[in-house]
């Protein structure tokens, strides 16, 4: 659970965060809003790349400000950026490998732990493929797997939808949504395709201009006149 209270980011004269308050509670929420809204920002500070100017952060009730980047990623914390992290001269087994030199884990069952990630995201086959090689579905994948080891609690996934096919795009969605049963992690997807964050989040948080437009249920938040206007284009 990701508790926000008063949470303000401020760039010079600009404030990318304003007195942001959330709890997101549910197993798969949602981080939507227009280009220029904070979400990237709250990832970032959620990432510990940004230090917010004021205001709290619990994860499950830890208080994420007083935690190093390090620490939170050896809590728990995984993230995914727009641009896959893949390394293109190792193959998909050995990019998933080289998290555990990173992160808590049983050297005892390292390569269990991997193979059941890889398997999990459906690669198990491209195992031995090397990261140049990698579609960009496949690519997005291992990126998937990566935050799969190690004890993930939190997982920020970054635009993992971006340029998918409709197919690509459902297999995606089947896998995030059986990350709670597979590890017991949360996610937090930051996606401009509605249909995905439609389908797949149960909670969603809607920023504009880095304050809060809406919070809840995702079907009610994306039929809220407001969050139509301002994220979706719709006229009154």
């Amino acid at each position: 659970m990701i508790t926000l209270s008063a949470v303000t980011v401020q760039f010079g004269g600009v404030k990318a965060l304003t007195s942001l308050d959330a709890v997101l509670d549910h197993p798969v929420c949602g981080l939507i809003g227009p280009n220029g809204a904070g979400k990237t920002t709250l990832v970032n500070v959620l990432s510990g790349m940004v230090q917010p100017r004021s205001g709290r952060i619990e994860v499950d009730g830890t208080d994420f400000l007083a935690l190093t980047p390090k620490q939170r990623v050896r809590f728990g914390l995984r993230r995914s950026f727009q641009t896959e992290q893949v390394v293109e001269d190792l193959d998909v087994w050995s990019n998933v490998r080289a998290v555990l030199d990173h992160v808590p884990h049983d050297r005892r069952h390292a390569n269990a732990e991997v193979g059941r990630a890889i398997e999990y995201v459906g690669l198990i086959q491209a195992a031995t493929t090397p990261g140049a090689r990698l579609n960009l579905f496949q690519r997005r994948m291992v990126e998937v797997a990566k935050a799969l080891v190690g004890a993930p609690r939190l997982l920020l996934f970054d635009e993992p939808g971006a340029g998918l096919t409709e197919h690509e795009a459902l297999q995606l969605r089947r896998t995030l949504l059986g990350i709670r049963d597979f590890c017991g992690a949360q996610v937090l997807l930051i996606d401009h395709d509605v249909d995905l964050i439609r389908t797949t989040c149960t909670q969603t948080l809607v920023l504009d201009f880095g304050q809060r437009l809406a919070l809840g249920p995702t079907h009610e938040v994306l039929d809220d006149p407001a969050v139509r206007r301002a994220y979706l284009g719709a006229e009154e």
